[in-house]
């Protein structure tokens, strides 16, 4: 009894001891990372080259994620293997060298460190590219030629992105941000990363079941923020249906609605196992968009330039904030516009120092920054501001006035009660408090903007956003589309009721000719 005993002893202490052996020599997942992410109006005349990108590779990749810092639980979990990650401010159209260039580098880097378990594919999802549909599906199959298909992406886009059928079969795994303004940043992009993990280390892999359905609607992002409804309550559905036992993940594109391609739409999308689970949440979640299509509307109440003004001035809320929303640079506008600044000059109310007090944020003009870096705070400044690269509605404006603030990325010129902030150029961004400026004693607060960023939406007092002329004008129904898919709300006002059954994307590694979808 008592060798039978030790024998079961040994065999334990043994099992036990070569468990832990081979849980220290379990090899991790080699994962790559790679993405382009912009955001690209066709209706704006500016062109992004490949200086418009910020471009990291390796460590710098790695470096980008809050989630990935060196002692975090993700880290731990993989061989990290950043290819090439490169975002550029939104604006218009990349150039299809820029384009070129990018993705070959992002290729060579990944011939070098294959094969690889898995990829992240971290992509905005509205880029446009001169002469090519679709090139976040373009760049995922071309990455695919390098990877092979039994490698394991997952995908993480915004929410105003497109999701074309191409890139729907050629990912395995994919979301998105469900909040309107992206507060949520960060914790998407971390979700599909953790998607990649759990699916390699299960040993699940692919998906068996990914639903795709298109949903004909087309909206600017300022008529569907999930700050309020009917957006808030839609976005609220995901979560339950994440719970189920055979959901991976469950997504909601909006759509971006400032570039005339046939991709551009609303999309749902649910990934998982269970294949009744899978169809019926999405279309479940596509229903319920169509159903309140008609229900989105303005995140703030809107005006033209001169109505915007007027309620502005008469109001005794400070600071009132105003959207100058077509010329949005975050949106995809070239955020040099004039039209509005030179209605603003024009105005009687702001042309003595004793004024209503105005800030303007903000118009590039390097020229007159430099000068204003030469001359210094409270010297007298004149010189040409914006129009360069979208003058279509008004041209370069020259300005006279004094200079009040200097940073290394802008500088203040007061003119009358006006304190308009010029910028280096049209991709810096500058904080008011760098430039000596106080917006909660300001008036009137103009911003290049649609809905506001979380800082300036819990500053403000009041609120309307200006319909002003842009590349990423919010009267989308005035605008001259010709390839989008018809019909499509609200640009068809007597529509049928549209398919939306879930369409069941074949596996990354099925081969279907692309013709017949």
């Amino acid at each position: 009894m008592k060798n039978s005993s030790l024998a079961l002893l040994l065999i334990l202490i043994f099992t036990i001891g070569t468990n832990k052996a081979l849980s220290q020599t379990k090899k991790l997942p080699k994962i790559a990372i790679a993405g382009l992410a912009t955001e690209s109006s066709t209706f704006s005349p500016a062109l992004a080259a490949r200086d418009a990108f910020r471009i990291r590779k390796g460590k710098a990749v790695l470096e980008t994620y809050p989630f990935m810092v060196p002692d975090s639980m993700v880290v731990s979990r993989a061989e990290w293997l950043p290819a090439l990650v490169a975002g550029a401010s939104p604006g218009g159209a990349v150039t299809r060298e820029a384009y070129e260039s990018l993705v070959e580098e992002t290729l060579d880097s990944l011939r070098k460190n294959g094969p690889y378990d898995g990829l992240y594919y971290d992509i905005h999802g509205a880029m446009s590219v001169v002469g090519l549909d679709d090139p976040e599906g373009d760049m995922l199959v071309r990455i695919r030629e390098v990877v092979g298909t039994e490698t394991l992406i997952s995908t993480s886009m915004d929410l105003h992105g497109n999701v074309s059928w191409r890139l729907a079969k050629h990912t395995d795994l994919i979301t998105c941000f469900r909040m309107a303004p992206h507060e949520d940043r960060w914790e998407t992009k971390k979700r599909a990363v953790e998607n990649l993990l759990d699916r390699l280390e299960n040993g699940k892999g692919k998906p068996a079941y990914k639903a795709w359905v298109p949903v004909p609607i087309l909206l600017p992002g300022e008529k569907t923020s999930t700050r309020v409804e009917p957006a808030k309550s839609l976005y609220d559905k995901i979560p339950a249906v994440t719970e189920q036992s055979g959901v991976i993940d469950a997504a909601i594109w909006i759509g971006y609605a400032w570039a005339d391609e046939p991709r551009n739409h609303g999309v749902v999308m649910v990934t998982g196992d269970d294949r009744q689970q899978v169809s019926s949440a999405a279309e479940k979640l596509a229903n319920s968009f169509w159903d309140v299509r008609s229900q989105f509307g303005f995140v703030a109440p809107v005006d033209s330039l001169a109505g915007s003004l007027k309620k502005a001035l008469k109001s005794k809320k400070h600071p009132f904030f105003i959207s100058d929303s077509g010329d949005n640079p975050t949106a995809g506008g070239a955020g040099d516009v004039t039209w509005t600044l030179q209605k603003l000059l024009e105005r009687p109310e702001f042309k003595p120092k004793n004024g209503p007090s105005l800030i303007y944020a903000s118009i590039p003009g390097p020229e007159l920054f430099q000068e204003a870096q030469k001359l210094g705070i409270g010297q007298e400044i004149s010189g040409h501001v914006g129009g360069k690269i979208d003058g279509r509605f008004a041209p370069p404006l020259e300005i006279k006035g004094t200079i009040e603030g200097l940073s290394d990325r802008a500088t203040v010129v007061r003119v009358g009660s006006l304190r308009i902030i010029v910028s280096s150029d049209r991709n810096r961004k500058t904080g008011f408090d760098e430039l000596g400026l106080d917006p909660l004693k300001t008036d009137i607060i103009v911003v290049k903007m649609g809905y506001l960023v979380p800082d300036l939406y819990n500053m403000r007092q009041d609120w309307i956003m200006a319909l002003t002329p842009g590349g990423v004008d919010q009267d989308i129904e005035s605008l001259d589309y010709k390839r989008i898919n018809r019909p499509m709300f609200p640009f068809d006002t007597h529509l049928m009721p549209p398919d939306l059954s879930a369409r069941l994307i074949p596996a990354s590694d099925e081969f279907v000719p692309e013709s017949k979808f």
